[in-house]
């Protein structure tokens, strides 16, 4: 027998977003499912062709295959935000021309990246001079400091892991995340500490870091979550983001 429905407007109905996941992150769906568990926000994904090895011309391939990327979301939703989750690429691409590229498929879509976020963060919480951790080996990290500079901070402390590989990246310990932040933030007086790479395991150790340095920590996934939820007007309180959350 044929049976009888009706239908609603599903389940987003406070914000519809999407996140493209490189095809390496092992991390950051499990912390976007974390801070993204809000009544009403459908969170949608879709992956990016990328090599494990972070360099800049690997970096630089992805923004021809963002569009492609993009269309792998449902086309009958009409998303609020999409962002596009790796901060390294972001800094040598360019948020604008991620935003442009994500546009050709979403076009009434507003679009974020750890960069963007990054820097929309800092801002929101009136910090000016950072302690800044990466896990990228020296170009990489360069590139991303230099915008961020650009933007108007300071790199006043700065440390890496020097690890080109994302597989390795994805199995870096929240402890060695803390001592890393922790080491970066006592060297020299900062306003917050940026933690970089959406394949850092940085979620949980957020409220311990800050407890430990005094200051507000900034991760590229806390973050880029934070930016994609305010541009979708969702103005919640965050309480697993930190201090960030608060904004």
């Amino acid at each position: 027998m044929k049976l009888d429905f009706d239908t609603d407007g599903g389940i987003g109905t406070r914000a519809t977003l999407g996140v493209i996941v490189l095809e390496t992150d092992e991390t950051i769906e499990s912390e976007f499912a974390r801070i993204m568990a809000l009544e009403g926000v459908a969170l949608y994904h879709s992956r990016i062709p990328m090599v494990p090895e972070i360099r800049p011309d690997t970096l630089a391939k992805m923004e021809g295959d963002l569009p492609a990327s993009a269309r792998l979301f449902p086309q009958s939703l009409d998303f609020d935000v999409i962002g596009y989750g790796c901060t390294s690429a972001s800094s040598v691409i360019g948020s604008d021309n991620v935003a442009r590229a994500v546009q050709t498929v979403f076009p009434d879509a507003r679009v974020s990246d750890p960069l963007a976020a990054v820097i929309a963060a800092g801002r929101a919480l009136g910090v000016r001079r950072l302690g800044f951790v990466t896990p990228y080996v020296p170009e990489v990290s360069g590139r991303m400091r230099q915008r961020l500079e650009e933007a108007g901070f300071e790199i006043a402390g700065f440390g890496s892991f020097e690890e080109g590989d994302d597989r390795i990246v994805a199995r870096i310990t929240e402890r060695a995340i803390m001592a890393a932040a922790t080491r970066v933030a006592a060297a020299v007086p900062c306003d917050a500490v940026v933690i970089s790479c959406t394949n850092l395991r940085c979620l949980g150790v957020i409220d311990e870091i800050e407890a430990t340095t005094g200051v507000p920590v900034i991760t590229s996934n806390q973050a880029l979550a934070w930016h994609m939820l305010r541009l979708a007007k969702i103005r919640d309180a965050l309480p697993v983001l930190g201090q960030l959350g608060r904004q």
